[in-house]
């Protein structure tokens, strides 16, 4: 099953296997087969081509993948251009919701190594 260009996993449950689609979340899948009445644990071999057709239907009617990627893309431009916090924290690769920073923040700020890690051995003299 191809929904907008993504192949849907077969070996999954439908409910988890719609979260391949870029701004197709786990609740927002389980609500969208739950409207069209089908099961959220069969699997993506099992539908009849109708409920593939209400699926790929339903699921085109969200903002998804390119789209969504082009409209986040653009706040994070806008926030950058008008020179907000947020913005500033987007362009230095720091976390933008209040995050610590002195610890943690490894996913933004990239694994570094620490000044005096490991215990220097004394020299005799």
């Amino acid at each position: 099953m191809r929904i907008s260009g993504i192949n849907i996993p077969d070996d999954k449950q439908l409910a988890y296997a719609l979260t391949v689609v870029y701004g197709i979340g786990v609740s927002r899948s389980r609500s969208l087969l739950a409207e069209l009445k089908i099961d959220p644990t069969s699997k993506a071999t099992a539908l009849t081509t109708d409920q593939e057709n209400a699926v790929r239907e339903k699921v085109e009617s969200f903002r998804i993948e390119g789209d969504l990627k082009r409209e986040v893309a653009g706040n994070v431009k806008r926030l950058k251009d008008i020179k907000s916090y947020r913005g500033s924290r987007h362009q230095k690769r720091l976390p933008v919701r209040g995050q610590r920073t002195k610890t943690n923040a490894r996913t933004l700020k990239g694994v570094k190594k620490t000044m005096g890690s490991g215990r220097r051995k004394l020299e005799k003299t």
